[in-house]
């Protein structure tokens, strides 16, 4: 928790100019691609009780203004990370220039350089796409690289300029459900009753939500990063509503996707029968229904459950011996289980309510 927090005040510190110091002008941390040429020396010590890892390093800059200058760095951490940020010759390096008190530079290892691996996994990642998904898959990807673009261009900024999170991620939602729906679907029948329905779907998932949020005490400082926006130029943000929102934007993929399957599969019975009853299609889609939500709550759970699995290990080690229930009514489990609970509620009703819409359109209605 300090650590974030002390991540999160640097943030704010070198990369917004705010200035603690009146009296003098603060100067700007530089940041240098890096390669490691040499390991000078490396073992361990003692530091204050505890034991330390440490290495001195030789690199070279290979980006920037800087380029090919070779310097001294020492990379220091506790035992327990030694092995996860040892370096060695070769290895690739962000290296970020610092003044001291007295103005001198300093250069330190600040992390490691991914971007070169990135690039190449993200690419990876979009030619299978294209590979399985072939036409569908090139709207998919359309479809993703939109929803980013209205997280970064609408909902973040708004409610950085004080809009409600909740009112802007429902906004937000509904645009990226428009546009992703049919580029990855296309202009179908069943995209609109599945557009439709994932619409419906979301609002009673936000409602529960709410209810929940209200007679829960909910207050949305569960999750550590949103207890971080406290802190500097973002504390005015609403905290609950932002709960809500980054709840209803983690449900909206899977509501989506459990919409248009099931739009499809009416879709499909309807076309093996031309004249066959709406209650005969609801029934058969529900059937379908059924299986394809029981697979989809557990790979929500578990998606949930591994971004928080730090928690259940804590929560099976348990070093002070806290009470069990004390450690459930925690606002940090808590705020888990009312994801978890609100967005299957969501997933849940969306099947009949896509099933009912889609038998509704495809079947024969008696009179």
């Amino acid at each position: 928790m300090l650590k974030t927090l002390a991540l999160v005040f640097s943030f704010f510190v070198f990369f917004t100019g705010s200035a603690l110091a009146q009296t003098q002008t603060p100067q700007k941390q530089e940041f240098f691609k890096a390669r490691v040429i040499a390991v000078v020396g490396q073992g361990t010590k003692i530091q204050e009780g505890n034991k330390i890892y440490y290495q001195k390093l030789k690199v070279k800059i290979e980006q920037g203004p800087k380029q090919g200058k070779e310097i001294i760095i020492d990379n220091e951490s506790q035992s327990m990370l030694s092995q996860s940020i040892h370096l060695s010759k070769g290895s690739e390096i962000i290296v970020s220039q610092n003044f001291n008190q007295s103005g001198k530079i300093t250069y330190a290892f600040y992390d490691f350089y991914r971007i070169n691996f990135l690039i190449i996994f993200l690419a990876l990642f979009f030619i299978l796409i294209v590979l399985v998904g072939g036409f569908k898959g090139l709207g998919s990807i359309s479809g993703m690289i939109i929803s980013l673009a209205i997280i970064l261009i609408y909902i973040v900024p708004s409610v950085l300029k004080g809009a409600a999170p909740l009112t802007t991620a429902i906004i937000g939602s509904t645009l990226i459900i428009i546009v992703t729906t049919f580029l990855a679907h296309g202009f179908h029948k069943r995209s609109v009753i599945a557009l439709v329905s994932t619409l419906i779907s979301i609002v009673l998932a936000g409602f529960f939500a709410t209810l929940a949020i209200h007679f829960g005490s909910i207050t949305g400082l569960g999750n550590e990063d949103f207890a971080n926006l406290q802190i500097g130029p973002t504390s005015n943000i609403n905290i609950q509503g932002l709960f809500l929102g980054a709840l209803i934007i983690g449900t909206l993929g899977a509501l989506n996707d459990i919409t248009t399957t099931q739009a499809a599969t009416i879709e499909e019975f309807a076309k093996m029968n031309p004249k066959v009853k709406a209650e005969e299609l609801f029934d058969k889609g529900l059937k379908v229904g059924r299986e394809h939500i029981a697979s989809l709550i557990n790979t929500l759970v578990l998606a949930y459950a591994g971004s928080a699995f730090a928690i259940f290990i804590f929560f099976v080690l348990n070093p002070l011996k806290v009470p069990y229930w004390v450690i459930l009514n925690n606002e940090i489990i808590s705020d888990e289980v009312v994801r978890i609970i609100a967005g299957s509620i969501g997933l849940l009703l969306s099947v009949p309510i896509v099933t009912f819409l889609a038998s509704l359109f495809y079947g024969k209605v008696e009179a």
